[in-house]
Parts: structure tokens; C-alpha cells; sequence
């Protein structure tokens, strides 16, 4: 049975019985992200403690999935990393001896650059941290691979009294992995990563492998950073785009407007599901289906009219209504082909919030629209890009260590920018990059 059908992920759309009317069921967006309460850590088969990622550990995989069913926000968190990739990240030895350079030309044969690279700058973008390894060879006096460790499998220790986070867990948290499939990685510190090193190195541990992790400072400190673009989930943006996309198919298919919009949050089929002693994939299906009845057979008719629907709802710390039923009704004034402007709105604060201006993916629907000039376009992408240097300095750390702990003098890291140009310089494109020569 897929979990998609437990968390009631996949939107469906429902005829209201006695009505020529259907409702949509979409699952709460904005509890996606939710740690209000203190999470607590897990243990593994052998005893070894983790802190979850979100309160079931699946977190990251429940915002795969609402990314994944937005063609909008999955296009702008790729651009975003692929504007982060820049030109490529480059050990440029011009400054260093032949020797070094024939070195450094060998070691990057053996470690795959581009494919790290982007794959550590798609984990920056859609999670604000990406784990690096780093493995030294036989005799420990060179470090001879670099490895990206996918975030989304990645599990911290918990921290000690000092906030020393001791290892990082690497394994397929989908399916609640046996501790004899986990790796665990001893996790260099985040503020002396350097200085650490070296110490282990000169104590008498043999460990060979250790990892770096690269954390964009965000206002709230946590274990595993909330994203900036979860503002989304929680403004209900996410959900108006899925609504009208489902409105039009239902409009396009049986011209039965959506008048009923109908969300439920996860926690209310936990409870529901542990009140009634229901362990069984089937049986929770079965009473899923059970519940969107009864919520059908409430809308349905005239006679309901004077009735009323009782649903659980708790009050955050700040004061704001949680509801595990919410039930809105749709303007239906505005049917399949007249919601141009709408989408475009919601497209438009997609775009915003993910900080990629829509003119440059070419998301902005309608069948008439404005367009930037070439000029504009070019300093919106030079400004993108610009605006990558922060991300580009917090992963020069770990390749700054490999540079110095492998003893090459004269060779800097850099990430060169692509930059447009003009029609007179006779080409379309050059590298630059904002590194200054001493």
C-alpha cells in the first residue's frame, strides 16, 4: 500500500452526492514544516541516538513530494542551483609549480567536480546545509577523495553541552533503516573544521573518513535549517496554484465546478487512526475514504444547510488557530478558462519567494504578457548570479582545507561566473569572476 494514500498526499476530487458541484481535498501544506514542539531524538537497532528530521523522520520526503507536484517551484529551486554552479567550481593552479599542477590534474581525474558541485549546490537551495566527505589515503597525509553526501539521508547526533554535533548518519531514512545499514561519519567542527582535523590526525584514533558540513546561517539556529522558501507552504500560496490547476481539469473533464475546498492535516488521520487501535495499510485506506464520505455527505444538499461541522483545531504559541479540518468554499463565479490572471499571480509569488524572476525561466503563463528587454534580462541574470558569492564562500571551506592539507602552494579556488554580453563584443557569453589578484 503506498504511504502516499496514509498521508493522503495524492489531491483528489470528489462529487458532492445531490449536487452538480465537486470538492477538492488537499492535504495541509503548511504543516509540512512543522516543529513547534521539541523533537526528541531516535535510537537505532544498536542503541545509537539521531535527532529526526521533523517529528516522523520523513520530513524531507513529504517536501520532495509537494515539490515534485509543482512544475513552478521544483523549475525554480534547479535554476537556483544551477545559477549557484556558475561557471564550475575550478583549482586554478596558475600560480603554482608544475609539479603541483600535474597533482592537483591528477586528483581531480579521480574526483568527479561537476557532479559534486551541483549536487551540493541543489542540497543549499532546496535544505540550506549539504554534507561534504572527505577521505584521506592509506597513510592519512593527503586527502585523495571528496564525496557528496545527499542531504535528505543525512542525520545528526545529538548535540553535546558544547553544541558539538560528534557524527553524521547517512542512510535511507525512507524505510527506517537497521543500524547495520547506517553509515556513521564522524562530523568535523562546524565553526574550526581545520583545527579539528589537525587534532584528530595527531591523536592515535585511525579514522580515515570524516565529514564537513556546510550550513547557511539562518535567523532560527536548529538542527536541520527551515528554508526560506517554506513561507510558501505556510502562506497558502502552494495551495491556491494546486486549487485552480485542479478547478480547470475538473472544469476541462465533466464541467462540474469545485464550490468546496477541503484541507486536512495529517496530524487528524494520526490521531483518528490511533484512537480507533488502526494499524493496518488497508484499513487506514478504508477509513480514509470513510472520513471524505462523511465530509461529502455534510456538503451535499439543501437539508444541510442549518448543520453544522465539528473538527479539532489547537491555538500556537503565538496566538493563531491550527485546524486539522478546514473547510472554505470556492468562488465558483469563475470557471475552467477564466483563471489566466490568477495563476499568473500565484506563479508570480512562487517565483518571488524563490528569488528567480519569472522572466528568466519562462513560467509566467497567459496568452498575452509583457517581456523584459534583452538588456534587462542580462542584468537580472548577472544580479543572480551575484548574488551566489555567500553560498560560494561558506563551500570554499572544505576545498580550502583539501588545497592546504595536500600541501598546494599557489593554487586558489574559485567559482567563475558566466556573464552575458552585448551584440558589439562579438560573442554571447564570457566568464568573469569577482576573485582579485594580490
Amino acid at each position: 500500500m503506498s504511504k502516499n494514500y496514509e498521508r493522503l498526499m495524492v489531491p483528489s476530487v470528489e462529487d458532492i452526492p445531490g449536487v452538480e458541484a465537486k470538492a477538492a481535498f488537499l492535504p495541509d501544506s503548511a504543516s509540512v514544516f512543522r516543529e513547534q514542539k521539541d523533537i526528541l531524538p531516535m535510537k537505532l537497532s544498536d542503541g545509537k541516538e539521531y535527532m529526526p528530521w521533523g517529528a516522523d523522520n520523513k520530513l524531507p520526503y513529504n517536501v520532495l513530494d509537494l515539490i515534485e507536484q509543482d512544475e513552478t517551484m521544483s523549475t525554480c529551486l534547479l535554476w537556483n542551483a544551477q545559477m549557484c554552479y556558475g561557471s564550475g567550481l575550478r583549482y586554478n593552479t596558475d600560480g603554482a609549480s608544475a609539479t603541483v599542477a600535474q597533482d592537483v590534474e591528477d586528483w581531480l581525474l579521480d574526483n568527479s567536480l561537476a557532479s559534486y558541485f551541483l549536487g551540493v549546490s541543489q542540497d543549499l537551495k532546496h535544505w540550506s546545509f549539504a554534507v561534504t566527505v572527505i577521505i584521506l589515503s592509506n597513510d592519512r597525509k593527503r586527502i585523495a577523495r571528496i564525496l557528496r553526501k545527499e542531504a535528505c539521508y543525512c542525520r545528526f547526533s545529538p548535540a553535546d553541552k558544547h553544541g558539538h554535533i560528534a557524527n553524521v548518519f547517512y542512510g535511507m531514512w525512507r524505510d527506517e533503516p537497521d543500524a547495520k545499514e547506517v553509515e556513521v561519519i564522524p562530523l568535523l567542527n562546524e565553526q574550526s573544521p581545520w583545527f579539528d582535523l589537525k587534532q584528530r590526525l595527531e591523536s592515535d584514533n585511525k579514522q580515515s573518513k570524516f565529514a564537513v558540513v556546510t550550513r547557511m546561517p539562518t535567523a532560527d539556529h536548529t538542527y536541520y535549517p527551515i528554508p526560506y522558501w517554506a513561507a510558501l507552504f505556510r502562506s497558502k500560496w502552494y495551495n491556491i496554484k494546486r486549487l485552480i490547476g485542479i478547478a480547470k481539469e475538473s472544469k476541462i473533464k465533466n464541467t462540474a465546478p469545485i464550490k468546496y475546498l477541503v484541507e486536512i492535516s495529517d496530524k487528524y488521520f494520526e490521531r483518528l487512526y490511533r484512537q480507533e487501535g488502526i494499524t493496518d495499510p488497508k484499513k487506514k485506506q478504508e477509513r480514509m475514504v470513510k472520513v471524505k464520505q462523511e465530509i461529502l455527505d455534510f456538503l451535499s444538499g439543501a437539508a444541510n444547510s442549518g448543520k453544522t461541522w465539528f473538527a479539532n483545531f489547537y491555538v500556537t504559541p503565538d496566538g493563531k488557530e491550527n485546524h486539522e479540518v478546514l473547510i472554505t468554499k470556492v468562488d465558483s463565479a469563475k470557471e475552467g478558462g477564466d483563471w489566466e490572471s490568477d495563476i499568473q499571480e500565484a506563479v508570480n509569488m512562487i517565483c518571488f519567494t524563490m528569488q528567480v524572476h519569472s522572466n528568466l525561466v519562462g513560467s509566467v503563463p497567459g496568452k498575452s504578457q509583457t517581456n523584459n528587454s534583452g538588456s534587462d534580462k542580462r542584468e537580472l541574470y548577472t544580479i543572480a548570479q551575484a548574488l551566489q558569492k555567500p553560498y560560494h564562500d561558506l563551500l570554499f571551506t572544505v576545498h580550502k582545507i583539501i588545497v592546504k592539507f595536500n600541501g598546494w602552494d599557489g593554487v586558489t579556488v574559485d567559482v567563475p561566473f558566466i556573464q552575458l554580453t552585448t551584440l558589439d563584443e562579438n560573442k554571447d557569453a564570457k566568464e568573469v569572476t569577482t576573485k582579485t589578484e594580490e
